[in-house]
């Protein structure tokens, strides 16, 4: 099993494709991590030897900062925005579009489901309508 940051790499799958399940990697860091480490992109996982997967460990760790390193600076990078009440902090804090997209008639995955103000299903109001008053003594 080819384990590269912590990463387990699907045996199927061609190097350059492989690689982007590592956190930080894309497509096109890809092309720069395979020819510093002069290795094929177009031969399998399982296919690859142990000097082969062993430079490009050392390509992935020399030039990015992969996985954790990565997740834990972003994190550091939201929390100081956030401690300096910037507006981009503010906007994290909210959990809402942080980029300057508009919030009127999108950001549902953001902003989570519609809450409705003021207007009851008919099936509620029914209930609240025929449901016994207490009286006051």
């Amino acid at each position: 099993m080819a384990r590269i940051a912590g990463v387990d790499l699907p045996q199927e799958k061609r190097m350059d494709i492989a690689l982007t399940y590592i956190y930080g990697i894309g497509r096109s860091n890809v092309k720069q991590i395979l020819a510093k480490a002069q290795v094929d992109g177009a031969k399998r996982i399982k296919t690859i030897t142990e000097d082969e997967l062993n430079r490009v460990q050392k390509a992935v760790e020399g030039i990015f900062k992969v996985e954790g390193d990565l997740r834990r600076e972003i994190a550091d990078n939201i929390k100081r925005l956030r401690e300096i009440g910037t507006y981009r902090g503010i906007r994290h804090i909210k959990k809402l579009p942080v980029r300057g997209q508009r919030t009127r008639s999108n950001a549902r995955t953001k902003r989570g489901k519609r809450v409705t103000i003021g207007a009851m299903k008919k099936d509620d109001r029914a209930k609240l309508d025929t449901a016994p008053v207490a009286e006051k003594k």
